[in-house]
């Protein structure tokens, strides 16, 4: 799977470390590459962008808390991106809505639960053969449809 991965100063320590627990992926690091001060938007815009163009499978963003990182990614049409904070809401976000872009905060969750957060949020199947979840998240898709345009 190839995966877009992005952070701005206060993620970048979390989201180097998360790139060891991706091993057997294709990882395009979007920045930043350091912790001086950076802003989150011209990092997590591209990475969200590659999702969104299909040039990545999936994302994973750390910035402070995650919510800037879902802000930013969920205005571009194909992209459904979740915060999670625990493993348990991970599993949920892939299987019940099929997300496509994970937000981190690296200053609310240590590494150790981040890296369970990854492994499962990689690892859990959307249930697309469950007709509650498939329904839910194509009424997603046409609202999204509705309001979210690409602009060349």
């Amino acid at each position: 799977m190839r995966i877009a991965l992005a952070s701005d100063h206060a993620g970048y320590p979390l989201k180097e470390e998360i790139k060891g627990a991706l091993a057997g992926h294709e990882l395009v690091d979007f920045g930043t590459h350091s912790t001086d001060a950076a802003d989150l938007s011209d990092y997590v815009h591209p990475a969200a962008r590659a999702v969104s163009d299909g040039d990545t499978d999936r994302a994973i963003l750390v910035d402070g808390v995650g919510y800037g990182s879902a802000l930013i990614a969920n205005k571009l049409p194909g992209v459904y991106a979740a915060v999670c904070q625990d493993p348990f809401c991970a599993g949920l976000a892939r299987s019940h809505s099929d997300t496509n872009v994970l937000c981190l905060g690296g200053k609310i969750i240590g590494s150790a639960l981040a890296l369970e957060i990854v492994k499962v949020w990689m690892a859990t199947d959307f249930l697309a053969d469950e007709p509650k979840y498939r329904n839910r998240v194509d009424k997603i898709v046409e609202i999204a449809e509705m309001y979210v345009r690409r602009v060349t």
